[in-house]
């Protein structure tokens, strides 16, 4: 199976750069993944695509301003930190701009000084192991110092960081929000719970995956980084029950899809759970838990189209985004929504 399989034509004006007023006001495809039958709605309608008993999947990570703006101590260069996965207390896994220069033993300096960090180490594909010094507490250090770490796609700068993150964000940890989300409200979700929708929070922390493009020709020699989930009990016993009962399992976004089939056994049944996960997801997986998927436009040739492929098939999701191109939907992080149901 081929990387260009997954490719399709995205003029560069439809990759949303701002994030609307409304969080529901976008706009909603709705593909039927047995059928290929495309509707178009708006995201506050969603809920005519739910029914009672259905189980909504979310991933409730919470986004750290994980980039630094820094320079090296002993050049004055400037340099750019990306925090990828903490790895003890004070270190962490990073991907540095430019990486060339900033070698084992290099020393960093962000915040006229207020944070420091020196370089112990090179990982896999160059990513750097850094150790941080500061008075106080990090996170406040990195509340006042970082920037939310946009994707390279996106180049306008974000008026208001709250909006790189969903209205459930709880757990910190991600370098990336899991996006599918960020187009509910609180309303709307409590709007769904009336109807009879219940709401199951996991937790996903994104990491360095999202920023990684698949390089290889043959998708099954591409590699995924680990990324570190936790599935509590109310949620295990949630998604059990709402099988036995005939509800379906709606995940909201990519990550959810990922840590529900990745913590699920044979079965499909979930339990109470923390781990690790490299699922790749692509056509021909059989999905063990999920139902359902609610999940933004992703880019060409990336793992995620892949995963979405693998749920309504190939050629059903490929006609859904030229669909969605020739309709002029917004695509990417800030982007319009699909529902495969």
């Amino acid at each position: 199976m081929l990387k260009s399989d997954f490719y399709y034509d995205l003029p560069e004006e439809l990759i949303a750069q701002d994030p609307l007023t409304d969080r529901t006001a976008s706009r909603l495809l709705v593909l039927g993944k047995t059928t290929g039958e495309i509707t178009h709605r708006t995201f506050s309608e969603i809920g005519d695509y739910l029914r009672p008993g259905d189980c909504l999947v979310i991933n409730d990570t919470k986004v750290i301003p994980a980039r630094l703006l820094g320079t090296k101590t002993n050049t004055g260069a400037a340099v750019e930190v990306l925090l990828l996965k903490r790895l003890e207390k004070d270190v962490w896994e990073t991907l540095v701009k430019p990486g060339k220069k900033c070698r084992e033993g290099a020393e960093l300096s962000f915040g006229n000084g207020e944070l420091t960090a020196t370089v112990e180490g090179v990982e896999e594909e160059g990513n750097r192991r850094i150790r941080f010094s500061y008075e106080g507490i990090f996170e406040e250090v990195l509340d006042r110092l970082g920037q939310m770490p946009l994707p390279p796609y996106i180049t306008h700068p974000l008026q208001d960081k709250t909006r790189y993150q969903t209205v459930y964000a709880r757990a910190e940890g991600s370098a990336a929000a899991p996006t599918a989300g960020l187009h509910f409200t609180k309303a709307l979700l409590k709007e769904l719970e009336e109807k009879g929708v219940r709401i199951a929070p996991l937790t996903l922390h994104v990491g360095l995956g999202t920023f990684r493009p698949v390089k290889t020709d043959n998708i099954l020699d591409h590699h995924m980084h680990a990324e570190y989930y936790e599935i509590p009990k109310a949620t295990a016993d949630l998604v059990n029950e709402t099988k036995e009962t005939g509800g379906r399992i709606i995940a909201v976004g990519t990550t959810s899809t990922r840590t529900l089939e990745a913590a699920s056994d044979e079965g499909g049944k979930l339990k109470e759970c923390s781990g690790w996960t490299e699922i790749f997801i692509y056509p021909g997986y059989q999905f063990k838990v999920i139902d359902g998927l609610i999940t933004n436009f992703h880019l060409p040739e990336s793992t995620l189209i892949m995963l979405v492929s693998a749920l309504a098939g190939r050629e059903r999701v490929l006609a859904a985004y030229e669909e969605a191109v020739r309709e002029r939907y917004r695509f990417f992080s800030f982007g319009d929504v699909m529902c495969i149901i």
